[in-house]
């Protein structure tokens, strides 16, 4: 009810005219409310309807369908609502455009075409040039399709047409635009080109034309060519042949009709069936077949030698004179008005074959020889011959050159080189040259080593008169030595080193190949610096430099009471129980990886003299010490070291004596003993002896007589 209140309230608008102009939309007037802001219109066609809001008169709905009866109303809208429609009225969408189809048949028409259009009783179509020029032409009729004649030709037409309803009313307007196909092109001029067979023709342009169609045609043929321009060239035309030419233009619209036919004539082919016969020695005769549309022909000899002749016949044959050991060129051209034949086949025609003069052998390796010459004349092969005592090779070739391989060395041959024609044949009275092949690959027997750095090679010598060269060839650089036997010995080599060894044979006929190679090894070398140092009593480091081409060593320390030996692939080992006190002789093996071995003597090794043993310590008064031990075998000297923390002392006696005194000595102090072997004259000491500490304030006591008395409190500990 609240609703209803509202829309009471506002004022209906009053509809006054209602009309359709386009086939899609009514245009609707009234009169303006006071209060609206804006309008709705509607527009109702049985249970569907379509609604526009506009703000003022008049108003459009559009989205119709055309030639529709369509119930219009009004309603006024403001802030507050809309009114009630107002009374309603009729109006009907004017009809549809008809749409247009339309093409060219010739230069002077468009035929114009079009599909039925609902609700229509008849149609306006009206045609003009679009460029505005000329007057326009109009049509009404109730068919769907009209010809307009009498047109221009090439030339662009807007078209517009429309429907009317059964009351005369108009619909929509249709524009399609149609140009005309063009006239035929005039004045159509043809130059032939005889050298490359083709034809330039020239026209002119036709009105609203956009491209243009040459063609020839012949019998079957047909040729062509297609331009945007006034002239067009037509290519691979044939020779011999009449050709019928014509020129269609064409635009958007199609083609015009064909020009009116031109008539040319080609050149004559080249004559065929040609033969070329020498009738006698020095006389040649050329003939050939008869060709349509030749005049005349035209025979032209030219010799290998740059001297040319001509014949010119209305027949079909000429006669030359000709030379011996000669290669003649022969062409044969046709003519008519329209100029002169294609070039034809060339013939060749070749006099009987002179033989090479400078046969030249050359080797190229050891059973491989190649002969070379100048060309002859009237030569198309050459066979070449080498011929020893029992096999015969052969080589046949155009060029002027032959490679015979496989030849057995240290042979002699007999090469000959023949000329060849497929007309004249062999000529058969070619000389004969001598050739002596390269000697034969050595074969190496043995190598053998006669010393460390001395190898002795031997081979099996197969040839005659032949000096033989063997080279060593390693990353150490060449060894060479040389004999005509069949031995030879290289010095110096290397050790540690590998080797390739070959023997190569030479006589005055050139090198033989290498032999084989022999793989060599030479022995490791010695390693240069070694080192012995006592690392305890019984044990003792060795360590040597890398010897070159060693892979293991093995070190050995030898005496009269033993042997130690070690074996490795580091350049330094341990060798243990050692006899102290001893003298070594020292060798290192040095080992390759292929078991190759080398003995290296060094300078002989003496052990450190054996510490002694059962050290004691006794009291001498009351600051003063007397170390004793035991000693082994022999006349050494000792050296007793005291460290306390009160002061370090040191002691050597006499070779002959077992103990050593220290006397004012701080008492009452804990102290570390070591008794070691003097090694050498300047008082070197092995650093390996046991050390004992001693503590306690009372030692062993010695009486006023010197011997000892009693023992009072003593404790001893061992540092191992």
């Amino acid at each position: 009810m609240q609703s209803h209140a509202l829309a009471c309230q506002h004022v209906i608008p009053l509809l006054l005219f209602s009309y359709s102009k386009l086939s899609n939309s009514i245009t609707v007037e009234w009169a303006s409310v006071a209060g609206a802001s804006s309008y709705l219109l509607t527009a109702q066609d049985g249970e569907s309807f379509i609604e526009t809001v506009v703000t003022n008169s008049p108003g459009t709905v559009t989205g119709l369908k055309a030639a529709t009866l369509y119930k219009i109303t009004i309603r006024s809208i403001n802030t507050g609502g809309r009114s009630q429609p107002s009374p309603s009225k009729k109006a009907k969408t004017v009809l549809a455009a008809p749409i247009l189809t339309a093409s060219s048949q010739s230069y002077d028409n468009i035929v114009v075409s079009w599909r039925a259009v609902y609700m229509a009783v008849g149609f306006f179509v009206s045609i003009m040039r679009s460029d505005g020029l000329g007057s326009m032409l109009k049509e009404n009729t109730t068919n769907n399709s009209l010809i307009f004649s009498n047109l221009d030709p090439g030339t662009l037409y807007t078209i517009k047409a429309h429907a009317w309803d059964a009351n005369r009313i108009p619909g929509d307007d249709f524009t399609y635009n149609q140009r005309t196909r063009p006239h035929a092109p005039g004045d159509v001029q043809v130059v032939f080109d005889s050298g490359a067979l083709r034809a330039a023709v020239s026209f002119m342009l036709a009105e609203g034309a956009s491209s243009y169609l040459i063609a020839a045609h012949s019998g079957t043929s047909r040729v062509n060519c297609s331009t945007m321009s006034s002239s067009c060239t037509i290519p691979s035309l044939e020779c011999g042949v009449e050709y019928s030419l014509s020129v269609v233009a064409s635009n958007e619209a199609g083609s015009s009709t064909p020009t009116e036919a031109v008539t040319f004539k080609t050149v004559p082919c080249a004559p065929e069936s040609i033969i070329i016969e020498e009738d006698e020695p020095g006389y040649m005769a050329v003939s050939w077949s008869d060709v349509d549309l030749g005049d005349y022909y035209v025979v032209f000899v030219k010799s290998d030698d740059g001297l040319e002749v001509h014949c010119n016949t209305s027949h079909t044959q000429c006669h030359f004179q000709s030379d011996c050991g000669f290669t003649y060129f022969i062409s044969v051209f046709a003519y008519n008005k329209a100029g002169q034949s294609p070039l034809g086949d060339i013939f060749n025609y070749t006099t009987a074959p002179c033989c090479p003069s400078d046969v030249n052998p050359v080797f190229i390796s050891s059973d491989t020889v190649q002969i070379v010459w100048s060309p002859v004349r009237g030569a198309e092969m050459y066979e070449t011959k080498a011929v020893d005592w029992t096999n015969e090779l052969l080589c046949n070739d155009t060029a002027t050159v032959c490679t015979l391989s496989a030849l057995q060395c240290n042979t002699q041959y007999n090469i000959t080189v023949y000329s060849f024609s497929e007309i004249r044949g062999s000529n058969t009275s070619c000389t004969s040259k001598h050739v002596a092949t390269a000697p034969c690959s050595p074969e190496i027997i043995s190598v053998s080593k006669d010393a460390l750095s001395v190898i002795s090679v031997h081979w099996h010598a197969n040839n005659d008169e032949a000096m033989y060269t063997v080279t060593a060839k390693g990353e150490a650089g060449i060894w060479h030595c040389a004999s005509s036997g069949n031995s030879c010995t290289i010095h110096n080599l290397p050790c540690g080193s590998l080797f390739s060894v070959s023997t190569v044979a030479s006589t005055e006929a050139g090198h033989s190949l290498p032999s084989y190679s022999v793989p060599l090894e030479t022995a490791p070398c010695c390693p240069v610096d070694l080192t012995v140092t006592q690392v305890t009593q019984s044990v003792t480091n060795i360590s040597w430099s890398i010897g070159t081409g060693a892979k293991t060593y093995i070190a050995i320390l030898e005496s009269h009471k033993g042997r130690a030996r070690c074996h490795t692939l580091q350049n330094y080992c341990l060798l243990g129980c050692i006899t102290c006190g001893t003298n070594y002789s020292v060798s290192i093996k040095a080992i390759s990886e292929t078991g190759l071995t080398s003995d290296c003597i060094y300078k002989g090794f003496s052990s450190s003299a054996c510490c002694p043993s059962g050290v004691k310590l006794y009291r001498l008064g009351n600051n003063g010490i007397r170390i004793y031990w035991r000693t082994s075998k022999g006349s050494i000297n000792y050296s007793t070291d005291l460290y306390g923390s009160k002061g370090n002392f040191t002691c050597t006696p006499n070779t002959d004596l077992t103990y050593c005194d220290i006397t004012e000595i701080p008492c009452g102090d804990v102290y570390t003993v070591v008794v070691s072997p003097v090694t050498d004259s300047e008082g070197s000491k092995p650093a390996f002896c046991p050390k004992k500490i001693y503590s306690g304030n009372d030692l062993w006591a010695f009486g006023s007589n010197g011997k000892r008395g009693q023992k009072l409190g003593l404790k001893i500990v061992e540092e191992n």
